[in-house]
């Protein structure tokens, strides 16, 4: 069995008797968006406090802001 499905499977374990079909899926979206963000930070893909700053101060004057 694959690593991934040993995690996921342990998820829905974890969680208690009671969960729903919804539960399990925001669970598994969460530990996705968990698991790329990880991975955007060991291939370098990430900014600065400052870069992001200054991007939402670009984006807020672009909206009238």
């Amino acid at each position: 069995m694959s690593q991934e499905k040993n995690e996921v499977l342990e998820l829905i374990h974890r969680l208690p008797d009671t969960a729903t079909t919804m539960d399990i899926m925001e669970e598994l979206y969460f530990k996705q968006q968990v698991d790329q963000g990880l991975q955007d930070v060991a291939e370098g893909r990430v900014l600065t406090h400052q870069e992001l700053k200054n991007r939402i101060a670009q984006w807020r004057k672009s909206a009238g802001r």
